[in-house]
Order: structure tokens, then C-alpha cells, then sequence
């Protein structure tokens, strides 16, 4: 069955990097389009960054733009989400999605989510 999990997640200074993995299994990602959401205390869960596999089309929130880089390593089925230069409202819980039959990237809902994997950015 398709299974997704998060990793990568932790404490980082302002200003700091973290890279974030999303491993899949029971499918083969390099057919399927991958979302980052995110989702922080008392706040709504928002688009971060996708990568779709029908044109390897890549999309980032405007809030992330020329911080964040989503990419794909079809050998080892993940996809990552390298993030930069991070700010304390970039905390919050981060999750990767797909569906079972689809190659764009497109708003949820999304047919499988991951468990999630936290990010604090704070001094």
C-alpha cells in the first residue's frame, strides 16, 4: 500500500537550514506529484511547495519563494524540501502528499498524507 514519512524535522535558529525528506513506498514517485503543506498551532494547514511528475513543473508558496527548493531523487523514491534562510513563521508541522492516480500538483484534498515531521525556528 502507498505510504509516505516525513523526516528531517527539528530546532534551527533563524536564519538557519534544514532539509526535509519525504520517502515513499508501495508506488513509484517519480510518477506521481508531491505536495509539502504545513501547518502551524491555532492555523489553518497551507500549500508550501509541490512537484509535479507530468512536466516536472515545480510550485512554492509566495511566502517561501527564493528560500525553499523541492526535488526529487528517483533512485532512493524521496523527495526533499531543502529550506533556507528560515524564519520563526516558517515553524510549524510539515507534511508531503499524493494520490494514487495523478501527475499534477493541485490544492487538497490529496488521496494520502504522511504522519508529519515538526520544525521550530526560534533563538
Amino acid at each position: 500500500q502507498v505510504q509516505l514519512v516525513e523526516s528531517g524535522g527539528g530546532l534551527v535558529q533563524p536564519g538557519g537550514s534544514l532539509r526535509l525528506s519525504c520517502a515513499a513506498s508501495g508506488f513509484t514517485l517519480d510518477s506521481h506529484a508531491i505536495g509539502w503543506f504545513r501547518q502551524a498551532p491555532g492555523k489553518e494547514r497551507e500549500g508550501v511547495s509541490c512537484v509535479s511528475s507530468s512536466d516536472g513543473s515545480k510550485y512554492y508558496a509566495d511566502s517561501v519563494k527564493g528560500r525553499f527548493t523541492i526535488s526529487r531523487d528517483n533512485a532512493k523514491n524521496t523527495v526533499y524540501l531543502q529550506m533556507n534562510s528560515l524564519k520563526p513563521e516558517d515553524t510549524a508541522v510539515y507534511y508531503c502528499a499524493t494520490d494514487w492516480n495523478g501527475s499534477r500538483c493541485h490544492r487538497p484534498p490529496y488521496d494520502y498524507w504522511g504522519q508529519g515531521t515538526q520544525v521550530t525556528v526560534s533563538s
